[in-house]
């Protein structure tokens, strides 16, 4: 199968980064089952990471705007699920409304099991303003979020560690790990998918005795888990109800280029 992998960075800003991504990637997928990595526009912004941007609810919704786009287009290139790769889950709702193929979220995979395997979460983030949205998100879900601890000068250590400086990252998230555990927290889950990779490639798995959940290779593995569940008839989208029915194809098409200039994908 082939899955579509929406990330919030763009390609080749960070040669070390993009390596860390496809390593990931590539380790926790299935034989059989190819993940592909897509990125945002170039032009979307002009430094090494997006955190400037990311802090703004108008901006978040164009963001998630064109996240859902993708999905639209993946499902259309023939793959098999789709994956919003970021921890606020950009588009995560909309790619539900508008496509059939399974849709998974970087975030709502994690909040979706800690809820179900009754763990309370202490999230590790390193952009400020992310907390708030990731926080609804875990409401929303239905978790239980112990902590959610904000990683002192975060944007600092882990550009050290994509330039290969991993010790200051390292001091950093144990000491957010420490004040989690203090706090009650079961699961460390790293609140964006930069310090995932970074703490996979580290083989990092645990910080201050609670292990450090994987997102990135959760959201994969719940992308395949729900392509076999459908493959085999156990499950299935509805198309029943407001947000679920789908319109005529032809439908969509005329509403894409009339409202969006073009149909997605061209």
């Amino acid at each position: 199968m082939r899955i579509w992998f929406q990330k919030h960075t763009v390609e080749g800003r960070t040669p070390l980064l993009d390596k860390l991504y496809a390593e990931h990637l590539a380790l926790v997928s299935s034989p059989g089952t190819t993940v592909e990595i897509h990125t945002l526009p170039p032009e979307t912004y002009g430094t090494a990471l997006p955190e400037h941007l990311v802090g703004y609810g108008e901006i978040g919704l164009l963001f998630g705007h064109y996240f859902a786009q993708t999905a639209v287009t993946a499902e259309r290139d023939g793959c098999a699920a789709w994956i919003s790769g970021a921890g606020q889950d950009p588009g995560l709702a909309a790619a539900r409304t508008r496509v059939s193929i399974p849709v998974v979220g970087y975030g709502d995979a994690v909040w979706q099991a800690a809820r179900m395997e009754r763990h309370r979460l202490g999230v590790l983030g390193f952009i400020p303003h992310l907390a708030e949205p990731i926080t609804e998100n875990i409401r929303a879900a239905g978790a239980d979020l112990a902590s959610y601890q904000i990683v002192e000068r975060g944007a600092d250590v882990v550009q050290r560690a994509l330039a290969h400086d991993f010790e200051p990252f390292l001091d950093a998230y144990t000491e957010a790990a420490r004040q989690a555990a203090k706090a009650g927290a079961q699961w460390l889950v790293p609140a964006e998918g930069i310090p995932n990779v970074i703490l996979v490639h580290l083989r990092v798995h645990e910080l201050h005795g609670l292990p450090v959940i994987d997102p990135g290779g959760l959201a994969i593995k719940t992308a395949e888990h729900l392509c076999e569940l459908r493959a085999l008839n156990i499950t299935a989208r509805s198309n029943a109800g407001y947000w679920m029915r789908r319109p005529p194809q032809a439908a969509v098409e005329h509403a894409e280029r009339v409202l969006l200039g073009k149909v997605i994908g061209d």
